[in-house]
């Protein structure tokens, strides 16, 4: 009798190890679960910080676009102005070298009549968005 009591006494402190390791690979296998919920939240924020920065990117994109179409159209609107000034600067410049060649060779009309032509044709020359612009001012 004896050493059926020792096998059951033994199986008792097999099954009680058992138990306790049971225990300890539930405790681990919760942390485990714990952790894997903890990813899962986690996971699930960088998919909406995602999806905001790719939201981002779109408006960004979409302003840096609307940029260069107002950009493009005040440069093409400053090269119309510049070609204007080179013209009314020409065409200045070609006034005064007559009214300095004028002046050199001495007076041959009356200046009541020179006054009113000279304003007709610098009138003329000048540029219709200038005297859009004048007429503006003017108002």
């Amino acid at each position: 009798m004896a050493l059926p009591l020792i096998i059951e006494i033994a199986l008792s402190f097999l099954l009680l190890a058992t138990l306790a390791y049971c225990a300890l690979l539930e405790r681990k296998l919760a942390a485990l679960r714990k952790g894997q919920d903890g990813l899962k939240d986690i996971i699930a924020e960088l998919n909406a910080a995602i999806m905001a920065a790719g939201t981002s990117m779109r408006v960004l994109k979409s302003a840096a676009s609307g940029a260069v179409e107002t950009l493009d159209e005040r440069v093409s609107r400053a090269r119309t102005l510049i070609d204007e000034l080179s013209l009314l600067t020409a065409s200045g410049e070609r006034i005064a070298a007559r009214i300095e060649q004028g002046a050199q060779q001495g007076p041959r009309t009356p200046a009541s009549n020179v006054l009113p032509a000279a304003a007709s044709r610098l009138e003329s020359a000048r540029p219709q968005i200038l005297r859009q612009h004048a007429a503006r001012n003017v108002r």
